[in-house]
């Protein structure tokens, strides 16, 4: 049977939702709706929305605009921001969504949000996991004096030998598909199905993805 969502915020009105799969992540559905506010005439914009299968409400962990009215006076009128066609991949970077009217929106493979560290250097332990694959695959860009570095641990909390935060080599520059390597290796291979945890360490970078793949 149908499940009703929990999707909008007090006083705001949610409309055609276009949820589906995401492309490179099919677990976890996508939705782009039309926001519409009555207390403040008819202007819409868009929001992003995620969920799962099986459950009953949409992450809303960003609740601003995705995608705002923008430039000139035509994202500005009633019924004016809809899209009608989810991301879909149109460059082997990029992917597109399309727009009532005509027009699409553009943005890097993945880049609906992203893990981002500043000037000054930050970072972010990710629970503990379980892989299969040989390598992990990163999505990122990085400032020319950015960088990301990468440590793998164990379940008592410790890094595990090899894969210590001093033997990653740095990750620099923009790539869909980049790789973390410790002391000139990518392989992760004796580590897939153990319990552990990736600990990212960066400055003036952005993180869009990751995931563990078979070396090809």
């Amino acid at each position: 049977e149908p499940v009703k969502m929990r999707a909008n915020e007090p006083g705001e009105h949610l409309y055609t939702s276009c949820t589906q799969p995401y492309f490179r992540a099919p677990h976890v559905y996508v939705a782009l709706p039309t926001r519409f506010q009555a207390r403040k005439g008819a202007i819409t914009d868009i929001v992003f929305m995620a969920t799962r299968p099986g459950s009953d409400r949409f992450h809303r962990h960003f609740k601003e605009a995705f995608i705002r009215p923008g430039l000139g006076s035509a994202g500005w009128g009633n019924r004016a921001n809809y899209v009608t066609l989810n991301a879909v991949q149109t460059s082997p970077t990029e992917m597109s969504m399309f727009m009532y009217g005509g027009g699409h929106y553009k943005l890097r493979l993945d880049g609906f949000v992203s893990i981002n560290a500043g000037y000054e250097q930050g970072e972010f332990t990710t629970k503990l996991l379980k892989f299969s694959g040989d390598k992990l695959e990163l999505n990122y860009s990085t400032a020319g004096a950015g960088e990301i570095r990468v440590e793998v641990g164990d379940v008592d909390g410790k890094p595990i030998a090899g894969y210590a935060l001093e033997d990653c080599d740095p990750i620099k520059g923009d790539a869909i598909t980049g790789h973390a390597t410790w002391k000139g290796k990518a392989d992760v291979g004796p580590l897939a199905g153990r319990a552990i945890w990736l600990r990212f360490v960066m400055n003036e970078a952005d993180v869009f993805s990751f995931k563990f793949a078979e070396d090809k």
